[in-house]
């Protein structure tokens, strides 16, 4: 599994703790650095960040990805919409939460989240 990483490097731990929600070897890590100009639009700057990521159009619609979205909502949720457009499903997702009492802030993986699962489940509410 290849872990594109578009927040705060992740720690050994982290990694671990991931491979161990997922149950499979995650295989590499990309830190794609966020840094958005908010005078500017942010469609085409989510655009040059997924182009940043290295990845042929194979490997979008074939590889198995996971995604450590960035933390400001609407560069996320434009995220996906663009990899959901590239790879035809939702990408699953980390999440993070703060270690407790920890100095300096530290953050620990909380879950993994299948977001397409989410969707699919959705769909029989309509």
């Amino acid at each position: 599994m290849l872990v594109l990483n578009f927040s705060h490097p992740l720690s050994d731990e982290a990694v671990q703790k991931i491979e161990a929600i997922i149950k499979q070897q995650v295989t590499g890590v990309r830190h794609i650095p966020v840094q958005f100009d908010h005078w500017q639009p942010f469609v085409s700057q989510v655009e040059a960040l997924v182009a940043a990521c290295g990845l042929t159009p194979e490997m979008w619609q074939t590889g198995s990805i996971l995604i450590n979205p960035p933390s400001l909502n609407v560069i996320a949720t434009t995220l996906l919409a663009e990899l959901h457009g590239r790879m035809g499903y939702f990408p699953p997702v980390v999440r993070l939460r703060p270690v407790a009492g920890s100095t300096p802030p530290r953050f620990e993986v909380a879950e993994v989240i299948n977001l397409q699962q989410v969707r699919d489940e959705a769909r029989r509410q309509r």
